[in-house]
């Protein structure tokens, strides 16, 4: 299994082979060239999203616009994200037909071990956002969520579960409940396991 292989499947991972940092790289230069751009320069912009995100788009993105890769994002036609969004996008970030974004939306398909000496590890879930969703200003989506079509987020939300579609779905669930546990100790994410033969081969492919 390759390093990138692991972070589709959900494998523990570090990004520092296999032409992941050079991938980074050449989605900041196009990413920085996009944010830079002048308003009136529409063909240009268009330019830039479509190696941004290596594929022909028909979505408006209001700079600037921050992603890890491009390449992992797909966005369905008609689709509208207002400024300052951020796709951290290691995984899959995959977004339907006619998706309003508010400003400042984050969607986040990356994790860390809670264990304390595990956190130079991640692991990347995909997100899913499914047609005509409206996710409103400042939402911070979580690894893993799958948002139903149709489905209206209230601005601030923090989403940790999946949202059933036609919902209008609000609030913030962030706060404490529990302590670091011997859970934390074995697992990294749900029910998968850290276990040594799982690191060592991903020490081995880091190099």
């Amino acid at each position: 299994m390759t390093m990138r292989e692991r972070i589709v499947s959900g494998k523990l991972f570090t990004d520092y082979c296999e032409g992941l940092p050079e991938d980074r790289l050449n989605c900041k230069m196009y990413m920085t060239a996009f944010n830079e751009s002048k308003p009136d320069n529409l063909k240009l912009r268009q330019e830039l999203m479509n190696k941004l995100f290596g594929k022909e788009i028909k979505v408006w993105i209001e700079p600037p616009f921050y992603c890890c890769y491009g390449t992992n994002i797909t966005i369905g036609d008609g689709s509208y994200i207002n400024f300052n969004c951020n796709f951290v996008d290691d995984g899959k970030i995959i977004i339907g037909k006619k998706v309003m974004f508010g400003p400042t939306v984050t969607i986040a398909t990356v994790g860390h071990p809670i264990r304390p000496d595990m956190r130079e590890y991640m692991y990347a879930q995909p997100v899913v956002i499914e047609d005509n969703c409206w996710i409103g200003a400042g939402t911070i989506i979580c690894p893993g969520v799958t948002i139903g079509e149709n489905s209206v987020i209230g601005a601030g939300s923090v989403i940790t579960k999946d949202v059933p579609k036609s919902s209008v779905a609000v609030g913030n669930p962030c706060r404490v409940i529990r302590e670091i546990d011997e859970h934390d100790m074995k697992y990294y994410y749900k029910d998968n396991e850290i276990t040594d033969e799982d690191l060592l081969e991903e020490a081995r492919l880091r190099g």
